[in-house]
């Protein structure tokens, strides 16, 4: 209720109190923020705030994202420098070309990099026309913020690229680049900060950051008595119940894919067909182990860890650090430590292919064996980590169909590598250490890069092998919960038809309903002949060449590293078989499709 002080008349108060008590706890605290921030949805400011934007110093916020992480942190950006009196708009690399930054006086960068070194999906064509063309940059001011992945070689590549061409070309970079590793963070709130303030003062200011987030405590903790939700994310995940796990291959098989239900009841978190769900697992007893016996120590020590919190170094290991994925930057502290000069040769080696040989399949506690041998203190040890990352699965579920639920298709991870045997840190703490009914720490990762259609009749083709059907499922259950009536394909492909048929008894029931309207499969390993997805749509690429010219939208989600490439040259020879055309004209067709966003992958 209301309180009696409220300023409002005792009609307002019940008109009030009729209208939230209907309202979710997610839908509170959202009115809560939209309230403090003036109620301005439509864009309507006051005319004091609309003259001095209009008087405030451009700046453009450049983003290329993946997973998502990028668009987030270039809607922050802006968000922050409008606060600071910028007159600030974000483009994505999809929709600029390098000749647009020549208008461009003010530019801020924020780009991730995916697998070795590579731009992301939606980056790649910006990034090659950078590299290859010559605008005149020479009125550019600039600043990168770099996201990546220190356990690859390539850190920050796509970051590093952007920075040094940009200054080639003759624009100005009025602060250095910032590399980010998973804890992106705070390193770009304060890389954010300082290239603001490089940029000079701007032209008129905004309120300041925290007058509005106090209007919105307030709000949200005390309106109508009403305590605020907990907002659940990537470092806050939800602790979601267990419901069910399936084992999906048959007995024989040689591979593990497990199929996962969880509760996301009382959350708050919601998804689309095409996001992802954060996992935030915990490590393996064993592998804890085994990376205290190779430093040398018990256990029992006492660390610290984030936020200065004190805790056994065995659980610290176990909850709060990566200590399996052995990286360049983890053996250069540890170099530093040990003065090791076995270590620094290898660190020195000119040819790259040496360095991720010894990279390969091996972990943190290899290392330290190998350049430790005396051990390290509790505090070295802690000093190589850094904080243990969640894993991104594609939910395999449509919200419609399974309410407060997300599914996911998990291969576990398990090979054997140096004398020893490995595993996958998540995969395998929902496959081993997780019973139905336990708790697993959950967060949701939007993809506005992987969606249907707009259009329920829009066809849609959809490549996705082993685990990479996985959104695919969510694709056909979401249209045939709304009742569409789109076309919709499927290429699926594993190694066995008796084993590795994923959702067998579901597509087959799709099938018949007419949610799905075509599948075709290739199991490479029942026949002489290896058979995959690629060979699939060669044999029908009359057919497919057609669906394209009807409109239809191409997804690919699975590998990145073989089955996708595999997939896109295999895209190129239909069109340029089916159209008469050359391969150039068909790399040009695709390209279109992916800038109609037609072509989209979700690929790893």
């Amino acid at each position: 209720m209301l309180p009696e002080h409220a300023p409002f008349s005792l009609p307002q108060r019940q008109a009030l109190e009729s209208l939230i008590i209907g309202f979710s706890p997610a839908q509170r605290f959202w009115l809560g923020g939209f309230l403090s921030a003036g109620g301005s949805a439509a864009g309507v400011l006051p005319a004091g705030a609309a003259a001095a934007s209009a008087a405030s110093t451009p700046l453009t916020v450049l983003y290329g994202t993946e997973s998502g992480n990028s668009e987030k942190l270039a809607d922050l950006s802006a968000k922050k420098a409008k606060q600071a009196g910028f007159r600030a708009t974000v483009k994505n690399m999809a929709d600029i070309t390098p000749a647009d930054l020549a208008k461009v006086q003010n530019l801020l960068v924020i780009v991730s990099t995916w697998g070795e070194g590579d731009p992301p999906e939606t980056a790649v064509a910006f990034h090659k026309a950078l590299m290859s063309e010559s605008p005149a940059l020479s009125g550019l001011r600039y600043s990168v913020c770099a996201l990546g992945d220190t356990s690859y070689v390539n850190f920050c590549q796509t970051g590093k690229d952007v920075d040094a061409r940009l200054e080639a070309l003759g624009a100005q970079r009025i602060f250095p680049r910032q590399d980010c590793d998973l804890d992106y963070e705070d390193l770009h709130a304060a890389w954010l900060d300082s290239a603001l303030k490089a940029f000079g003062p701007a032209a008129a200011s905004a309120p300041a950051a925290g007058d509005g987030a106090a209007g919105n405590g307030a709000f949200a903790g005390s309106f109508g008595g009403f305590a605020a939700p907990v907002a659940y994310d990537r470092k806050n995940p939800f602790p979601g119940e267990l419901l069910e796990r399936v084992l999906l291959n048959g007995k024989g098989t040689a591979k593990e894919t497990w199929h996962y239900e969880i509760s996301l009841e009382g959350s708050g978190l919601s998804y689309q067909p095409g996001d992802a769900l954060g996992v935030v697992p915990v490590n393996a007893p064993d592998v804890v182990e085994g990376l205290l016996k190779a430093a040398k120590l018990k256990g029992t020590e006492s660390v610290e860890t984030a936020g200065g919190v004190s805790k056994p170094l065995a659980e610290a290991l176990r909850a709060d650090f990566d200590i399996t994925a052995l990286s360049r930057a983890i053996l250069v502290k540890l170099e530093e430590l040990t003065q090791s000069k076995k270590l620094a040769k290898l660190l020195s080696e000119k040819s790259a292919d040496q360095f991720r040989d010894y990279l390969w399949g091996r972990w943190i506690a290899d290392a330290v064996r190998d350049f430790a041998p005396k051990g390290l203190s509790p505090a070295d040890l802690i000093s190589l980590l850094r904080r243990l990352p969640g894993r991104l699965y594609s939910i395999a579920s449509s919200p419609l169909a399974h309410p407060d639920e997300a599914h996911l298709t998990v291969a576990a991870v398990r090979y054997h590598a140096h004398g020893a045997e490995r595993k996958g840190v998540a995969s395998t703490f929902l496959a081993d250490l997780v019973s139905q009914g336990g708790k697993v720490p959950v967060y949701v990762s939007e993809n506005k890069n992987f969606r249907l259609p707009a259009s329920a009749d829009t066809p849609i083709i959809m490549v996705g092998p082993g685990t990479g059907v996985a959104p695919f499922r969510a694709f056909v259950e979401h249209r045939a919960a709304r009742g569409n009536a789109g076309r919709s394909w499927l290429f699926f492909g594993d190694q066995r038809y008796t084993y590795d048929f994923l959702y067998q008894t579901e597509w087959q029931e799709h099938l018949a309903s007419g949610a799905l309207s075509r599948l075709d499969v290739a199991f490479s390993r029942d026949q002489p002949e290896k058979i995959y997805v690629q060979h699939r749509l060669a044999e029908r690429s009359r057919e497919l060449y057609r669906w394209l010219q009807d409109g239809a939208h191409f997804y690919v989600c699975g590998d990145a590293s073989r089955m996708a490439q595999d997939v896109h040259e295999a895209l190129v020879g239909v069109i340029e078989k089916e159209s008469g055309g050359t391969r150039e004209s068909a790399e040009a067709f695709l390209e279109d499709l992916k800038k109609a966003k037609r072509y989209q992958r979700d690929v790893y």
